[in-house]
């Protein structure tokens, strides 16, 4: 049985993955709008990526015998000054679902649920990968001074980039 804490952490976890996914939709619709096709179409990539994330931690709430509560999800960020600045914010975001995720881990050893740990290791080193890919972009966009044709490079190369449902 799942510890009353642990679900209760779950709930919000799963919210804040929820919202990750309404923010990257809402910085895609930005990137579009400032015609850069590749980095909005990365972001609606990152989108189904946290639809996956969310989903992924709903299933296990629901088997582990859990109450799913969803909550209202906040409004997003929909304006940027630059794409500089929407990836310092997608950075800052990760971070804070890192610091998040790794609170949820804490909880469930503090509660003895093994189980929870072991399935929460996934997510652990998923967000390493993600500060990772974020962090590399970031200093990318940096280094082109976030214009000319380094930007239409990264541009493209982001328009390249799509979701696979990891292997469960």
């Amino acid at each position: 049985m799942l510890p009353k804490k642990v679900e209760q952490y779950l709930n919000k976890q799963i919210n804040a993955e929820f919202f990750s996914a309404y923010l990257y939709l809402s910085m895609g619709a930005y990137l579009n709008e400032i015609s850069l096709f590749g980095f909005a179409n990365w972001m609606r990539m990152q989108y189904e990526e946290e639809k996956f994330h969310a989903m992924k931690m709903l299933d296990y709430l629901l088997d582990r015998g859990g109450k799913l509560e969803l909550k209202s999800i906040a409004k997003p960020k929909h304006k940027w000054k630059n794409i500089i600045d929407v990836f310092e914010d997608v950075l800052a975001h990760e971070q804070q679902i890192t610091q998040s995720i790794n609170e949820l881990v804490s909880l469930s050893m503090d509660q003895r649920d093994h189980a929870t740990v072991n399935f929460l290791q996934w997510f652990v080193d998923e967000q390493v990968e993600e500060e990772a890919n974020v962090s590399d972009l970031l200093a990318q966009l940096k280094l082109v001074g976030g214009k000319g044709s380094g930007l239409f490079m990264l541009d493209r190369e982001a328009a390249q980039r799509k979701f696979t449902e990891p292997a469960q």
